[in-house]
């Protein structure tokens, strides 16, 4: 694969997932490629370069390593970009990744990359007020999960205890959001709707207080158990969902594994991300 421009590779050496053996085979694999990394950039002590960075020094591939909230940032942060965006799953859930890849691993993504036999495209996303998800977006209280993963994340296991518990009380007694624009499910609404992109439209998910509540508490008990496969509403595919809680409260977001507040109203939008991105060549 012929390199257009130099290439930068950029990764977090302050996450936990972080070691220095992967950090050299990240280098090998890409210099196998044909894109021996012109600047290594920490984000953890040096930030996140963006478009007119990236512009001004003629890069040409950027390839990101870290979990999903560094790839949201790093990926968001050149959009409009010209150049070729490379995710590398460094995290515990890589939700992009797996959406890009499949379930491959690191390695195998990296020696498809280096055989040529990944493909470039133009990602569909969820466009919010200030933010986009690459991969997923959960309005609701469930999205007090994303706590709980940051305790998980760290290894510490009184506060991942806690923050399960509070995350399980406000999933099942807090006030839940419900989907206003178009009317969907339930008219109590829900502890968590989950948006996913996709070439047509949102896949649009709800799940319910006691479903959401159950699954926190399960937490410490199976640690590895993945929300998304639980008991559900499936709710069609939409390319705009308005959410509204139900009492006064701002709704809280989950997107792409990271926590952030929005209003007490939040729409949703389908869009298309002005960036390139590999992904597998049959995805």
């Amino acid at each position: 694969m012929k390199n257009k421009g130099k290439t930068w590779l950029v990764l977090n050496r302050a996450s936990g997932s972080h070691d220095d053996e992967r950090a050299e085979k990240l280098v090998h694999w890409l210099e196998r490629a044909g894109h021996e990394p012109a600047r290594i950039v920490d984000c953890s002590e040096q930030g996140l370069p963006d478009r007119a960075t990236l512009e001004a020094a003629g890069v040409g591939l950027l390839a990101v390593h870290g979990g999903d909230g560094t790839l949201n940032a790093a990926i968001t942060g050149v959009e409009g970009w010209d150049g070729d965006v490379l995710a590398l799953p460094g995290g515990t859930a890589n939700l992009l990744c797996r959406s890009l890849y499949g379930d491959a691993e690191i390695d195998d993504v990296l020696e498809q990359f280096a055989g040529g036999a990944l493909r470039l495209c133009r990602r569909q996303v969820v466009r919010g007020r200030d933010w986009i998800a690459l991969a997923e977006v959960l309005a609701g209280p469930g999205a007090a999960w994303a706590d709980v993963r940051e305790d998980l994340r760290d290894g510490d296991l009184a506060e991942l205890l806690s923050g399960a518990i509070d995350a399980a009380s406000l999933s099942t007694a807090g006030p839940m959001v419900a989907i206003h624009d178009p009317s969907l499910g339930r008219e109590e609404g829900y502890a968590g709707v989950r948006l996913v992109p996709g070439g047509e439209g949102m896949a649009v998910e709800g799940y319910g207080a006691a479903e959401f509540g159950d699954y926190l508490k399960q937490a410490l008990a199976i640690l590895g158990r993945d929300f998304r496969s639980g008991p559900h509403d499936e709710l069609g595919t939409h390319r705009r969902v308005v959410c509204r809680m139900a009492d006064n409260v701002s709704i809280p977001l989950m997107v792409d594994g990271e926590r952030r507040d929005g209003a007490m109203e939040e729409r949703f939008d389908l869009a298309e991300f002005a960036a390139n991105l590999f992904c597998r060549a049959d995805g």
